[in-house]
């Protein structure tokens, strides 16, 4: 190919012509040197054959007649990426619309087919083009606007036959499917089977040669969509985050009543063979038990059960919640369902029990705004994957590790994925939990500390104290809960320092029990208080506290000012001996804007905040003429609000600080919105984040497009406030939460151990003080002195931020013309690790 591209480059520096080579395949590259138009695609590394056309007529238009037949010849050849669905859960929009436009972006033809392999084995209307304006405004539908249909057809040659003939006949060699692991088998099957249907389908006679050589080879590129979460291989599929909104919405209910009339409520959720919706649902919702058909109860769980239930009554428990997935079973294999455990509970124990089903209520609903964002990202990961496909490439499922989009070998994840059954058949209980990956694993083992280890009867003579800084958000006393019943288990005494280091300079500290913070889970807020005020001025006051209360560690719980405090303490350790003690930092804060962190507790609950109040903004114009929306979030200085809910909503635009623009940059959106709207397009959404720009201001922007976009749209504007800071927490926030809580104290545990001196605890290194943070794939524990490098103290932000790479798919999908940068390749990795003989 090297030697090719050299002579190619000598020829047209000879006929005097540019020379455009692309590595990622774009749409038609025009180039016009002297009197010679030349249309040239280069996707060298995604198909074999490099396609190059002259049209030697002088100075010929591309939308001229004599330019249409070699405009359309050459159309013809790159018509070779093309997508297909199959499933229906919610997010599933999101991914083919993700799918759809960058798949246009990039130059290829897309296809719908409806009704999943059905519409593929039946062919005819089906099988259709996809348009941009045919993915509008589906963000928030759940399901799939496509369809989805269980096809016994495609289980047979013959049917498989009658799908590859609708193919080859259409140009069509890649596949985009989403669905679970039967799905995504039968997909890797019609791979691998596709040289003998063509061969079959030429001596039938149902297509020719050169069309079975045109469609040499099939590419699959898959994408997991199941509310289970039962694929092996990435932490979270589309449609989980939003079936756990559902049920957490059922338990938020259900816990009300329970609590007035001291009931005990077992709440069976979805889950056939495999707990993970039971287990987040139980460590959101702090459930006193939870069943699940990876790790099945220990012979005699029946008293275990009452004994457990009895004793969070004696301590002052006025509910009790048990979740039992619908594969639930014991260690004998037979099924424990609700009815049973009611039966149980009330015979055994008297108290007042009832059972609710959720069903199919869970697969209901609009998608959360992570299953968006994950759709979307999936999506453009997919045309990718398939555009960087070769003939060798094995088929490969697009999944999630941390925050990070990566690429799987299809059928190693399927092979886990029955590692997982044939574990659990086989009593291996504790591998089917390993092979669920590290995600379960830590789910689990947070739930088995958390709810099964009753507290030691000696005590650690160790204090530790908890405290809020900053703003409140949503999932602070979800972590504060698990910080404190951790630390009890772990044998310490925990103190809550209410209003922060306010607080803690004026002596507000007092004891906090195991029962003090039941049913913290699901509020919001800051039920301990918490004040912005730094410890600069007030470090005499806070050291003679902890030396008073006898504190040896520290958890911080907060935003920025919880980072910058911490410092100010670490800083204060040359003055004062008492600040030499263990800290650890827990970032929560709706701006996402804490170094160290790819995430914060709290970002999540207000970006699905905004996300639904942008549905229904949009929504109220329903009916009306056309309507742009200027949408002003939070923030601070940190975009991270706007540019998420800006790809959750399916925002034209969103104007952060991180990312400068001018009046020039506004003119350009301005003119693009104006000319979508002269389409079919009825709804623009424009995001500004608070501090974007100090001249820019909303009103500006407001004012601005009112003006231009008079005759064609009108106007209005929202300021969403501090409803982004209310509310009670999602899933996921109450479950990030509760692992950094838990994982804080174990840390802080052998922290102490280590600075155990003389005595007495002394912690003066750099590792005693660090903040808990996501980075991309592990929580991890980073001195908080390292991380001022990386910090932008008169902003208030990190200087790098891993979201910022994630905006020109956002510009993408809203049909701006940009460049996608590619620069970090996403290879292959590998699920099957070696095993031992």
């Amino acid at each position: 190919i090297s030697s090719r591209l050299e002579t190619l480059y000598v020829m047209c520096t000879q006929l005097n012509i540019v020379f455009l080579y692309k590595i990622s395949p774009l749409t038609l590259v025009e180039a016009q040197q002297g009197n010679l138009l030349s249309w040239a695609i280069f996707p060298v590394q995604f198909f074999q054959s490099l396609i190059l056309y002259f049209c030697a007529e002088p100075l010929i238009s591309p939308c001229s007649p004599h330019a249409l037949p070699y405009f359309k010849s050459l159309r013809l050849n790159l018509v070779a990426v093309t997508f297909f669905w199959y499933g229906g859960e919610k997010g599933m929009n999101a991914a083919v619309r993700a799918t759809v436009r960058v798949g246009l972006y990039t130059g290829a033809k897309v296809y719908f087919v409806h009704e999943g392999y059905q519409g593929l084995v039946d062919g005819g209307e089906n099988i259709c083009p996809a348009t941009w304006e045919s993915v509008s405004m589906m963000l928030q539908l759940g399901g799939t606007v496509i369809g989805s249909a269980r096809c016994k057809d495609f289980r047979t040659r013959e049917g498989r036959m009658k799908a590859a003939c609708n193919l080859v006949k259409l140009g069509i060699t890649n596949l985009c499917v989403i669905g679970g692991d039967g799905s995504l088998t039968g997909a890797n099957q019609f791979r691998t089977e596709w040289s003998g249907l063509l061969d079959d389908l030429v001596r039938a006679g149902k297509i020719t040669e050169e069309g079975a050589k045109k469609s040499s080879h099939l590419n699959i590129v898959g994408m997991v969509g199941s509310i289970d979460n039962d694929f092996c291989g990435t932490d979270m599929t589309i449609g989980t985050d939003s079936a756990l909104h559902r049920i957490i919405e059922v338990v938020d209910a259900i816990a009300t009543t329970a609590q007035s009339h001291q009931r005990t409520f077992i709440l069976e959720v979805m889950g056939r063979h495999c707990g993970y919706l039971a287990l987040v649902t139980a460590l959101a919702c702090g459930a006193d038990w939870v069943f699940i058909p990876e790790m099945p109860p220990d012979d005699g769980w029946e008293n275990h059960l009452c004994r457990r239930l009895t004793d969070q009554r004696t301590r002052g428990s006025r509910l009790n919640v048990i979740i039992v997935a619908e594969g639930a079973m014991s260690r004998d294999g037979t099924l424990i369902t609700s009815d049973q455990i009611k039966k149980l509970v009330t015979d055994s124990l008297g108290f007042d029990t009832r059972t609710t089903v959720l069903g199919h209520v869970q697969r209901g609903g609009t998608p959360s705004a992570f299953d968006r964002i994950l759709g979307s990202r999936m999506g453009v990961e997919a045309v990718m994957a398939l555009l960087e496909a070769t003939p060798d490439t094995p088929a490969c499922v697009v999944s999630l590790s941390g925050n990070q989009a990566v690429r799987l070998p299809l059928m190693e994840c399927v092979q886990v994925t029955k590692d997982v059954t044939a574990a659990m058949a086989e009593g291996r209980f504790d591998e089917a939990i390993k092979l669920r990956g590290k995600s379960f694993e830590n789910n689990w083992n947070t739930y088995k500390l958390l709810a099964h280890i009753n507290p030691p009867d000696v005590k650690s003579n160790i204090n530790v104290a908890i405290m809020n800084i900053g703003a409140p958000c949503a999932g602070m006393n979800a972590a504060v809960r698990a910080a404190v019943r951790m630390g009890i288990i772990q044998g310490h005494s925990m103190l809550a320092v209410h209003d922060g280091f306010d607080g803690l300079a004026h002596g507000q500290v007092e004891p906090i029990t195991w029962t003090s913070v039941s049913g913290w889970t699901g509020k919001g807020g800051s039920a301990l208080g918490t004040k912005r005020t730094l410890p600069a001025k007030l470090l005499e006051e806070i050291s003679h506290n902890i030396a008073k209360f006898n504190i040896h560690a520290l958890v911080i719980i907060g935003g920025f000012e919880a980072y910058v405090g911490a410092l100010e303490l670490v800083q204060a350790r040359e003055k004062y001996e008492e600040m030499c003690i263990p800290m650890v930092v827990i970032p929560a804060t709706v701006s996402n804007n804490v170094p160290g962190s790819d995430f914060s507790i709290g970002a999540d609950t207000a970006l699905n905040t905004i996300t639904s109040t942008c549905d229904r903004i949009k929504q109220s114009a329903a009916g009306t003429k056309r309507r742009v929306f200027i949408v002003e979030t939070m923030g601070g200085y940190c975009g991270y609000l706007a540019t998420m809910a800006g790809l959750a909503a399916g925002a034209d635009a969103a104007y952060i600080f991180e990312e400068k623009f001018n009046i020039k940059d506004l003119q350009v959106n301005v003119e693009h919105l104006v000319e979508k709207m002269k389409t079919t397009v009825k709804r623009g959404l424009i995001l500004r984040n608070e501090n974007c720009n100090a001249n820019y201001t909303t009103d500006l922007i407001f004012n601005l497009y009112s003006e231009e976009g008079k005759g064609v749209f009108d106007c209005r504007k929202n300021v969403l406030g501090h409803m982004q800071q209310g509310g009670t927490p999602t899933p996921f926030d109450r479950n990030f939460a509760t692992k950094m809580g838990a994982k804080s104290v174990l840390w802080l545990t052998d922290k102490l151990r280590e600075c155990y001196r003389h005595g007495r605890i002394f912690a003066n290194s750099q590792d005693s003080a660090c903040l808990l943070g996501m980075r991309k794939r592990a929580l991890t524990f980073q001195p908080l002195n390292e991380l001022k490098e990386d910090t932008d103290f008169e902003h208030r932000i990190p200087k790098t931020q891993w979201w910022l790479k994630i905006r020109p798919i956002m510009k993408i999908l809203a049909k701006y013309d940009i460049k996608l940068d590619t620069s970090e390749h996403t290879d292959m990795e590998h699920v099957i690790q070696k095993r031992r003989p």
